[in-house]
């Protein structure tokens, strides 16, 4: 049955991060199916992590924000209306690497031969072919590969895989010249993140960006996204010394930049995720999500996180005691710092 699949879905609606580290699936299915189309399924505000990949046929976009902005009788009928035009694309094999109610109904509905998903409650019974569910004990990257490896497809690269694109590359290589960082030693700090609980205090970063500079002679890019830009001020003004702030930006852009600086500091991020995707070092700061499940992929990363404290990895968006990044001193990111620039052999 395996030889005989033309066409291939991939269904990773979101989020940033979760999107990267399933790209990790692209070039084993290639290399496996050559001749195959292979599509991949996404919300809106994530595909451009997928956009352009010379891997992909077709990305199929679920608007999901747009929808709710819709009277109930117009959105039931757009959903509808992707429906169909997913049913309609005729799959073979649908990989569901989201697991929610909706993607699962999506790969069902797909009516597809073979459909793969994992062993979650009710949603398991849409699949063709069920996968025991790795996701508490496995990097969430070798997680997605455990559904390639249960059709026997077999893995041959275990690598993130983000198509930048030579007009993001030429946005970065202007935003170089214009700032003079050619010949520079360039860090990134990243403070943002999408829960509450995985920020790290906005004033820690300050005194390490101002450490950074006097002891390692560094320019220091501060990053930021939608609806970021104000708190991105604030702390370039918390720093004695002259910081940069990265021009607004796509993903692709952001991808860009990323790839040309030496290393990067951040929280558990999408942007975090991007970095490790470019082969770019992360220093990446642990509390409420599991590293070992969640971390930056691959083992140029350094993790920081307080060590012994029963409630790291709680998952908690919300908490009145933040203990796990309130514990992050300046000194214990430092040493983190100092091993990523020695393990990497940074700025020689």
């Amino acid at each position: 049955m395996i030889k005989e699949i033309e066409k291939i879905l991939v269904i990773k609606l979101r989020a940033i991060g979760d999107v990267v580290l399933s790209t990790i699936v692209l070039e084993n299915l290639r290399s496996a199916f050559p001749a195959a189309r292979i599509d991949f399924l996404t919300e809106d505000f994530c595909k451009e992590v997928v956009l352009g990949n010379p891997i992909l046929n077709k990305i199929l976009v679920f608007d999901r924000n747009s929808l709710k902005k819709l009277s109930p009788v117009k959105r039931l009928r757009e959903n509808i209306k992707f429906v169909q035009d997913v049913r309609n694309q005729q799959y073979d094999l649908v990989f569901d690497f989201f697991g929610n109610p909706r993607s699962a109904f999506l790969a069902w509905i797909t009516g597809a031969k073979i459909r793969v998903g994992y062993d979650y409650r009710v949603r398991k019974n849409a699949y063709t072919h069920v996968v025991n569910s790795r996701a508490n004990t496995v990097h969430e990257a070798e997680w997605h590969l455990d559904a390639l490896k249960a059709l026997d497809i077999p893995i041959v690269e275990k690598k993130l895989n983000f198509e930048v694109g030579k007009g993001s590359r030429k946005f970065a290589e202007s935003f170089w010249l214009e700032n003079h960082l050619h010949g520079e030693r360039v860090v990134a700090l990243n403070f943002s993140g999408g829960w509450p609980t995985k920020k790290w205090p906005i004033d820690r970063f300050a005194h390490l960006a101002d450490i950074l500079i006097e002891k390692y002679n560094t320019k220091i890019l501060i990053l930021w996204g939608p609806g970021e830009r104000e708190a991105a001020l604030h702390l370039a003004k918390l720093v004695t010394n002259s910081t940069i702030l990265i021009p607004d930006t796509n993903l692709k852009q952001l991808a860009a930049i990323l790839e040309k600086v030496d290393f990067v500091v951040t929280t558990d991020s999408g942007p975090m995720h991007i970095a490790a995707a470019m082969g770019t070092p992360c220093v990446a700061l642990y509390g409420p999500t599991n590293y070992l499940l969640q971390g930056p992929f691959g083992d140029i990363h350094e993790i920081v996180t307080r060590d012994g404290l029963d409630c790291l990895g709680c998952n908690r968006t919300s908490c009145d005691n933040l203990v796990c990044m309130d514990t992050l001193t300046v000194e214990y990111v430092l040493d983190a710092v100092d091993r990523c620039i020695t393990s990497n052999s940074l700025f020689k």
